[in-house]
């Protein structure tokens, strides 16, 4: 029994120490950096953001009232692009760096930078290894599925892509629409939500987004008069 117990802490210990050196500070301090950049800089944008935090946003970022005097969404799409080149030469090096390696929440900073990009196509199946191998939750990778689709012009799976268009609506009138995009299989979507980890329904959700929630299709979508956009 004794000689049982050695063996299990033993065991213990070498996991321990496999953890420890699979664990990589450095990588986790440059990714911590990165998510900071991707989500306060988004925080910046929203109008309920007090003057106070703003200003400690761009202490944190490196950025400056001068930098945002053209509108934070310049400054936004620049770092976008900027983190991008440093995620793709991060996931070249380490492949997906998940929670194992970086830990909990910076795991999530490489996906939201992809999530942010153009090239979720390019890494949507990294993105889903890292998922079932529990690097990254379940439910990240469903939104970035959803959004590829919607990307492709798709049905979403499980709802998690709120959309905006402007529209002419029937007095022809230009006017913002918002809705959520078009679900496969709509009365299956909560289910599918569960089963990935979803702790709403997409009704809950769609309130979450101040958006009406009513059963949208593709055929609706097609319907819509598109204002066509002006450069």
């Amino acid at each position: 029994m004794c000689k049982k117990i050695v063996i299990l802490l033993t065991l213990s210990c070498v996991c321990n120490v496999l953890a420890q050196k699979h664990f990589n500070q450095q990588l986790k301090n440059e990714l911590d950096f990165i998510l900071d950049t991707d989500q306060l800089l988004r925080e910046y944008s929203i109008p309920s953001t007090s003057d106070s935090r703003k200003t400690e946003i761009l202490n944190k970022t490196g950025y400056t009232t001068a930098d945002v005097t053209k509108g934070i969404w310049n400054v936004i799409n620049k770092q976008d692009s900027i983190n991008l080149v440093k995620v793709e030469r991060i996931i070249e090096k380490y492949g997906y760096p998940g929670k194992s390696m970086v830990g909990e929440p910076t795991n999530k900073a490489v996906w939201y930078v992809i999530q942010h990009s153009k090239k979720i196509s390019n890494y949507f199946d990294l993105i889903k290894t890292a998922g079932k191998q529990g690097e990254i939750p379940m439910t990240l990778v469903a939104m970035m599925e959803d959004r590829k689709l919607m990307y492709e012009g798709k049905e979403q799976i499980y709802g998690t892509q709120g959309a905006g268009r402007l529209i002419y609506d029937q007095q022809g009138k230009e006017v913002f629409f918002n809705f959520i995009w078009p679900i496969a299989n709509e009365t299956h979507c909560n289910e599918r939500r569960k089963a990935v980890g979803f702790a709403n329904t997409i009704e809950e959700y769609a309130k979450d987004l101040e958006i009406p929630y009513v059963k949208f299709t593709m055929e609706d979508f097609k319907k819509l008069r598109l204002v066509e956009r002006r450069k």
